[in-house]
């Protein structure tokens, strides 16, 4: 194994961390990988190809290559590397609106942290004068790549909880907040005979159809989940919706849920449970991420779903972890 850096090596990596982001977030915005995805290229053409400046570019792409980011293979030339590959626009695992989303409006509302943590209150908001959701709405273009890169990081962890779950036994899910419907769609798809419907706002679900081979079994709804939900079905789903509001933002929607659902109905929640300890987490800087973006959103311990999902008349049945970040918090009627 290779011996550790000096503490003051490894500070100074995590302290210019901002410097990578943005290396990643301009080869995104660039479509450098899509570019290359016919091979490797001259660095003066791929810079006509991209509308950057040659030698601006090709210390990008040095930079990049030092971390395993692109490489070069003769001077000046440039290929794909298997993590360059992931900002590609059709790569199956892409990541790409998720890199070109983090290095822009999150990145500049993570420059207000110092703000969030001295008082509280979303840097998002103190930085722009509204919610992130209302300024997706405003600025409709970024909104799109937000809605990518939702995908994007959505992908992994779908698959992770049809490996872990089994949703066989429920006969109708409602995927409340579901967007774009393409969890629910991939659910349906693996769980036949399960019937679903995807509860989001009518200007979400106005560009979605319901594909031709899940005609009969997919039904798109419009509404809001702070004044209601669909009635009477065996389960409802909320992936990356809780961690967004606070708690009683949160209690509004479960007990919206919990008037809606069926006797013997449950709830499944997809959230980064944060466990104890000193450990590294992934919902532990995600939790930064909704202190800094979100009213009030944050990502919870066991404990604290039990107190939130009690207190809207709902219990806590299980957790289940999955092989990703995120677990499965399976609720009932109390």
């Amino acid at each position: 194994m290779p011996p550790a850096l000096p503490l003051a090596d490894q500070l100074l990596a995590m302290a210019s961390g901002a410097w990578v982001t943005q290396m990643i977030h301009v080869a995104a915005e660039l479509g450098l990988a899509d570019a290359l995805a016919g091979g490797e290229r001259d660095c003066d053409d791929l810079a006509a190809s991209c509308d950057a400046d040659p030698d601006a570019l090709f210390r990008l792409l040095r930079g990049l290559a030092s971390l395993g980011i692109f490489q070069e293979t003769a001077p000046r030339r440039f290929a794909l590397t298997p993590l360059a590959e992931l900002l590609g626009s059709d790569h199956p695992q892409s990541l790409r609106q998720f890199a070109r989303m983090l290095g822009a409006e999150h990145y500049l509302s993570w420059d207000d942290l110092l703000h969030s943590v001295r008082t509280g209150e979303n840097a998002f908001r103190h930085r722009h004068g509204c919610s992130v959701f209302e300024w997706y709405e405003r600025n409709p273009e970024r909104g799109a790549v937000f809605d990518g890169a939702m995908g994007d990081f959505s992908r992994p962890e779908t698959e992770a909880v049809l490996a872990a779950f089994d949703f066989s036994a429920i006969g109708q899910l409602v995927d409340v907040g579901g967007g774009r419907g393409e969890l629910l769609m991939t659910v349906l798809r693996a769980t036949p005979g399960l019937r679903g419907v995807v509860f989001d706002q009518p200007h979400v679900l106005a560009p979605v159809a319901v594909p031709a081979d899940l005609e009969g079994r997919l039904e798109l709804v419009g509404g809001d989940f702070f004044a209601s939900a669909p009635t009477g079905a065996d389960a409802y789903l909320l992936k990356h919706i809780l961690h967004d509001w606070h708690d009683d933002a949160c209690r509004t929607i479960l007990r919206h849920i919990r008037t809606a659902m069926a006797p013997g109905g449950r709830v499944l929640i997809l959230e980064q449970v944060i466990p104890p300890g000193n450990a590294p987490f992934p919902g532990k800087l995600l939790d930064l991420n909704m202190l800094v973006m979100t009213e009030g959103g944050r990502e919870r311990t066991p404990g604290e779903y039990a107190l939130l999902l009690e207190s809207a008349g709902l219990n806590l049945l299980r957790i289940h972890p999955t092989a990703s970040a995120v677990s499965v918090v399976e609720a009932v009627a109390g």
